[in-house]
């Protein structure tokens, strides 16, 4: 059944009174709460938030990406207020949903690597024979922290999740911190089973073989949706797409390998970074498929909310835990003209696809810096909530800047202090203004990059800039003292004649397997087995 108003004529109205779309946010909230959407006692808004894991910023077509295919998140981009400055929390996966699911960073929240990751001596078996080792950190979401979920539940709302969680085991599973249900949710940071049925996960009933995981998830959401619902729900999809392990079918394989040889094959996909090879052109024709799939399953969460009238009184959200895996895993994409990616310190691993579509308004680009701890402050406004009662929040509502008014200057910070699977630095981060600062753990230095001439971060003016270089470091350490910051401690048993003889096998014979291996995928007749990764049926 359709909702008993029709916003779109009322935007219409506003539009040709010549009204900034800014101030339509604050018109529709307050004709949502007078026209309640049908079947819902409560006048709130829906609210739906879609995560996707690994997501690089130019992912997408309307981020700039002319080889994936992303037709309804691009659809959805451009109908929602798109934060072209939009950051995670942190540069890998659990620390940066602890973020978005608290509204504070690492340094505070304690998770500041993948729940999973090596800690201290251990580190030592992954054979990088590094200067330093890392600390320990919380292996699950802490449980005096408020969550999204949590807020909207006292806010009158069921809440519903399905997907990767990554933020701890038993007792700390997506029902411990909010989620009236949970489907597919637990500890595991991957997709265990792969991306076609038959599935490895405790939290997610099999299907059919060669089901597709991504295309599953979002069948459960849309079912959720489609339930006869008393009051408003807050329905999160957190897909395992598009991390590793990267698989598609034999058809997704084929388009995608034959748009990249219409473009034009490079001779050469990857350069060296600091310490490994990273990938400098899309054209991985799997990961293609891969976020295809991934696109055509927020298509359909997108379709059932249009189906059941409620697309006009839901909040959606889009965005993803970090940047691009460019590096380590599986070099699946690139993030350039961003520097890095996943695991890294600069813009590539840090930037994300960031929109809130708010019904009624036409959304638009803002490039007030936001990060995903904004989001809680953000959705508890939005659906009317109190955010007096966010005690400890870093995070800020970002309502008045879709509005069209400025938010009080603020600092955002980064903590890692660990050594990253892709070959990312133990190092901490401060953007303040235009300045962004990384400070390395390794050696006491700092670079520093003047983000709006120079957005890729090329010209290090840590030499010029002594003066600013000071106040930031000084800053940043403040701030990481006062929050009680793990850090990195030398490894008594550090061998720079190993590190050296790692780093140049990383130069030759690493970069060397990368290109065979990316040339062998792009060539005809290329399959990775008998059933690309089970998704033909084993009968056929």
């Amino acid at each position: 059944m359709r909702n008993l108003y029709d916003l779109s004529s009322m935007v219409n109205l506003f539009f040709k009174r010549d009204l900034k779309p800014f101030v339509l946010v604050s018109l529709m909230l307050g004709l949502v709460a007078i026209h309640p959407a049908s079947g819902q006692e409560n006048n709130q808004p829906n609210v739906l938030v879609i995560l996707v894991d690994d997501l690089g910023y130019h992912d997408l077509g309307i981020t700039g990406s002319d080889f994936y295919e992303t037709p309804h998140i691009d659809k959805l981009g451009n109908a929602a207020f798109r934060f072209e400055q939009g950051y995670a929390s942190s540069r890998v996966c659990s620390p940066s949903r602890a973020g978005l699911m608290t509204g504070v960073t690492p340094a505070v929240h304690g998770i500041t690597d993948w729940i999973g990751a090596p800690e201290g001596e251990q580190w030592r078996n992954y054979g990088r024979f590094t200067q330093l080792l890392p600390p320990n950190y919380s292996h699950s979401l802490p449980d005096q922290l408020i969550t999204i979920p949590e807020a909207m539940k006292a806010n009158g709302y069921e809440t519903f999740f399905a997907g990767k969680w990554h933020l701890g085991g038993e007792g700390s599973f997506p029902e411990d911190h909010g989620f009236d249900i949970n489907i597919g949710g637990y500890e595991a940071g991957s997709p265990k089973g792969g991306y076609f049925a038959p599935y490895d996960n405790p939290k997610l009933s099999q299907g059919p073989d060669g089901e597709n995981l991504s295309i599953r998830l979002a069948k459960e959401t849309a079912a959720f949706i489609e339930n006869a619902h008393e009051k408003p729900f807050f329905a999160m999809i957190s897909f395992y797409a598009v991390h590793g392990p990267i698989q598609t079918t034999a058809e997704k394989w084929s388009k995608y390998r034959d748009k990249a040889e219409e473009s034009g094959i490079a001779a050469n996909g990857y350069a060296m970074e600091r310490r490994m090879p990273i990938r400098q052109v899309q054209d991985n024709p799997v990961y293609g498929g891969l976020v295809d799939t991934m696109d055509e399953a927020v298509g359909m969460v997108l379709e059932a909310l249009e189906a059941q009238g409620l697309a006009d009184n839901t909040l959606v959200v889009f965005t993803s835990d970090h940047g691009g895996v460019a590096s380590g895993d599986n070099f699946s994409t690139s993030n350039l003209p961003l520097r890095g990616g996943k695991g890294y310190q600069w813009e590539g691993g840090l930037r994300v696809p960031l929109f809130i579509k708010v019904p009624g308004t036409l959304g638009g680009a803002i490039q007030t810096p936001a990060s995903n701890i904004d989001l809680l402050p953000t959705l508890v406004e939005l659906t009317g909530g109190d955010l007096t009662a966010l005690k400890g929040v870093e995070g800020v509502s970002l309502v008045p800047v879709m509005e069209g008014k400025k938010i009080n200057p603020r600092d955002l910070y980064w903590h890692y202090p660990h050594y990253g699977n892709q070959g990312g630095d133990p190092s901490s981060i401060i953007r303040s203004g235009e300045w962004k600062l990384i400070y390395y753990w390794e050696n006491g230095q700092a670079e520093l990059y003047h983000l709006p001439s120079d957005p890729y971060e090329q010209h290090d003016l840590a030499g010029s800039e002594p003066k600013t270089v000071k106040r930031l470091t000084q800053k940043l350490r403040d701030y990481l003292e006062a929050h009680k910051a793990r850090f990195p401690y030398p490894d008594p048993n550090y061998d720079p004649a190993k590190e050296a003889e790692w780093q140049e096998r990383m130069r030759t014979q690493r970069l060397q397997t990368l290109e065979e291996q990316r040339k062998a995928m792009l060539s005809p007749g290329w399959q990775p087995n008998d059933d690309w990764w089970g998704s033909k049926v084993t009968s056929e």
